[in-house]
């Protein structure tokens, strides 16, 4: 029996995706390693602190948006292997979050705790930019294979759409810091991809009217009972055997 040309295809893109996963996981940390050299060359310009701080929050945001864009386009594409995609490219944006902090707390305000909650009281900038940091440390945190047994599938998918609040935040955090030199433009561009992919997910589910299902995971946990699904969608009948009678 022959494939179907569509499953060639698939099975095709599947081994290229496959093939190419672990140069975009090295791919993601070019960026840490240009920053790297940079410094040691004394290459990061007039201010290297700023330089590092800016570099390193940018790559997270950017990180962050592409792992959103990873269900979008593999629906839209049919590639089922871009979802192995998804988690590497979270891990790397946490990275970059937490360096683009360190970078803030170390070298720009010398690890100076009553500084920085100063600066976390009264300046909305570093207020929005925490907090975004704070929601994405839990899903770090559970983005393991242990984590989902643990948590359970329904709770953990409950607690990782916390990353839509997270993106909002990091726009918002890179407006504001943008808004002191009146430079929009690279804002607008960032604020606009979210928009569009945040738009996609809230059109994906009004299309299958789906929308309760989006802040509740599964009804059961609502306390109402539910067959079990197929992965591909058909309800799982059991199977009864019948004992012939003699």
């Amino acid at each position: 029996m022959t494939a179907s040309p569509a499953y060639n295809r698939c099975m095709s893109s599947t081994r290229l995706l496959n093939f190419l996963r672990p140069l975009a996981l090295l791919a993601c940390g070019l960026p840490l390693a240009v920053l790297w050299w940079a410094g040691q060359h004394d290459q990061l310009g007039a201010n290297p602190v700023e330089r590092l701080i800016s570099e390193t929050g940018e790559w997270s945001l950017r990180l962050l948006l592409a792992t959103l864009a990873v269900t979008p386009l593999r629906k839209m594409l049919g590639l089922p292997a871009l979802a192995r995609w998804r988690r590497f490219l979270g891990v790397w944006s946490l990275v970059y979050a937490l360096l683009h902090f360190a970078a803030y707390a170390w070298l720009e305000m010398a690890l100076d705790l009553g500084e920085i909650l100063h600066d976390v009281m009264t300046r909305p900038v570093i207020t929005v930019g925490l907090l975004a940091l704070a929601l994405m440390l839990p899903l770090g945190a559970t983005s393991f294979n242990q984590a989902i047994r643990h948590l359970g599938a329904a709770k953990w998918q409950r607690l990782h759409r916390l990353v839509y609040l997270v993106a909002i935040l990091s726009v918002l955090h890179f407006f504001l810091k943008k808004a002191g030199k009146n430079d929009f433009a690279e804002v607008s561009l960032y604020a606009a991809l979210l928009l569009a992919l945040l738009g996609w997910r809230v059109h994906d589910k009004w299309r299958k009217g789906d929308f309760k299902g989006f802040f509740s995971a599964s009804t059961h946990s609502c306390g109402h009972h539910q067959q079990p699904r197929h992965p591909m969608g058909a309800d799982i009948q059991p199977i009864v055997f019948h004992r012939k009678k003699p």
